[in-house]
């Protein structure tokens, strides 16, 4: 019998391991890098989520469609590198239990992902088309609201839609901050005005944002009139003569033109009771040349009268007041106060000014019925110059005791130069020199030695009583 040497065989190669092309695509399809995973690169899908994590990371902090379009890029990248290295190390003979069990891990992750991105994109879908159509009604109220339940996941998922939907936020808080300027502005501060209609320009500028800004216009014109109404004329004069812009801001010209004729009335009548008369009749002045045909122009032009009979009182009185000189300047610079009363038959009460001390004494001797109290009282005025030597009246002997000289005394009338001018029309009415009479050569006269020489002086006054000054004063102011 032949001896047989039998050889131990070995061991066979262990067979690769099986890839499936699909699941390892579809695992890489979850950015997560599980295809990596089931093909044991590690250091790849480490790679694979770094890289993720920044897109996503970027995408989110800054919005822009340009990650958004990376994104897609890198998913699609990902996807077709895991299907060719699966396809480029697939083992023979790959079992159908290994297959399907790769398959169903990279299923396991990825749907999952596809499905929270997918619910995480139509809800942030959800949020932008509230925020759209609030945005349309012009509520920016709903627009934070709608805004408000954006979270993270929505700005992952979908980041340019949910930055838009911040724009509409952003645009919708400076329409309340120029709502604040505007407010500030119904004051009559024209520089908050300016800056307001600025800001709302700015935001009206941005497309979609009509409404939003007609809302927050319209909230600012509802607060015309304001509570004072010099401030509103303030404002309407600043609409009024607004630059414009050809778009929505203009209605605001139209509520200018209906607010502007009350409140010019309004705030002329306010002047006026502060006595304030050229302001008031400006404002007055203002309606009846800007809004001639209105209805209040009836009530502007009573109300300019009454400015310009305010005007007049008002120079008068300053005219009359005591000034350095000793008669008021009003002697030498008459003005008319249309408001007086014309002269009349009968008593014309009169405002009476001396030059001296004497003028006063011969008007404290006048009827309080000839005294007005003010220029609203009196219809002249009467300015008294100094008293002089009048019409001699008789010439009587003194003798001095002790002394035998006799000396001779002409005693005469008070001579008093007057103006009168009458209040309403300013006009001099009168200039003569009034001659008080009264009594004279009384049995003793009192004099001062050495004031006139060694007698007394050659020339005195009568002793007018005031019956005498009343008769001289008389014609002045009964007519």
């Amino acid at each position: 019998m032949d001896e047989s040497t039998l050889a131990v065989p070995e061991p066979a190669p262990p067979a690769p391991r099986p890839h499936d092309p699909p699941a390892v695509a579809l695992g890489n399809a979850s950015l997560l890098g599980v295809g990596y995973l089931l093909l044991r690169r590690r250091g790849l899908a480490v790679l694979a989520v770094a890289v993720t994590v920044v897109l996503v990371s970027r995408l989110v902090s800054t919005a822009s469609p340009s990650y958004e379009v990376a994104v897609g890029v890198w998913w699609t990248a990902v996807i077709a590198h895991g299907w060719f290295l699966a396809r480029a190390g697939a083992g023979q003979g790959v079992g159908r239990g290994a297959l399907r069990g790769q398959r169903l891990v990279a299923l396991g992750v990825t749907l999952p992902v596809l499905l929270a991105v997918g619910l995480l994109r139509f809800d942030a879908s959800r949020v932008g088309e509230s925020v759209a159509e609030a945005r349309e009604r012009g509520d920016c109220a709903k627009v934070e609201s709608a805004q408000g339940g954006v979270w993270f996941g929505h700005r992952m998922a979908d980041a340019p839609l949910t930055a838009r939907g911040d724009e509409v936020v952003e645009d919708c808080r400076r329409l309340e901050m120029a709502g604040g300027q505007l407010t500030t502005g119904l004051t009559g501060d024209t520089a908050s005005l300016e800056g307001g209609f600025e800001t709302l320009a700015s935001v009206l500028a941005q497309p979609g944002n009509e409404r939003t800004v007609e809302t927050a216009l319209t909230r600012f014109l509802r607060g015309l009139p304001a509570k004072d109404p010099c401030a509103t004329v303030a404002v309407t004069d600043w609409l009024r003569e607004r630059k414009r812009s050809h778009d929505v801001l203009d209605q605001s010209a139209a509520t200018a033109r209906r607010t502007a004729p009350a409140a010019l009335v309004a705030c002329g009548d306010d002047l006026m009771g502060r006595s304030n008369w050229k302001s008031a009749q400006a404002h007055y002045k203002r309606l009846l040349d800007q809004y001639p045909g209105d209805g209040l122009a009836g009530r502007a032009r009573t109300g300019a009268k009454k400015a310009t009979l305010g005007i007049e009182l008002a120079n008068v009185r300053n005219l009359l007041a005591p000034g350095t000189g000793s008669q008021p300047a009003y002697c030498s610079k008459p003005a008319k106060y249309s408001g007086a009363k014309p002269m009349g038959k009968g008593t014309n009460r009169a405002l009476f000014y001396g030059q001296d001390t004497y003028g006063e004494a011969h008007s404290d001797k006048l009827p309080g019925s000839w005294k007005a109290a003010d220029a609203t009282d009196a219809v002249l005025v009467v300015c008294m110059g100094a008293d002089t030597f009048g019409s001699s009246v008789q010439t009587c002997p003194y003798r001095p005791r002790g002394s035998g000289s006799t000396t001779y005394v002409t005693f005469r009338k008070i001579a008093v130069p007057v103006k009168v001018y009458e209040l309403r029309t300013g006009k001099l009415v009168s200039r003569r020199t009034l001659q008080i009479g009264g009594s004279s050569c009384p049995a003793i006269i009192t004099y001062y030695s050495g004031s006139s020489g060694p007698g007394p002086a050659s020339n005195r006054y009568v002793s007018a009583a005031t019956s005498d000054v009343r008769s001289a004063f008389r014609p002045l102011v009964n007519r």
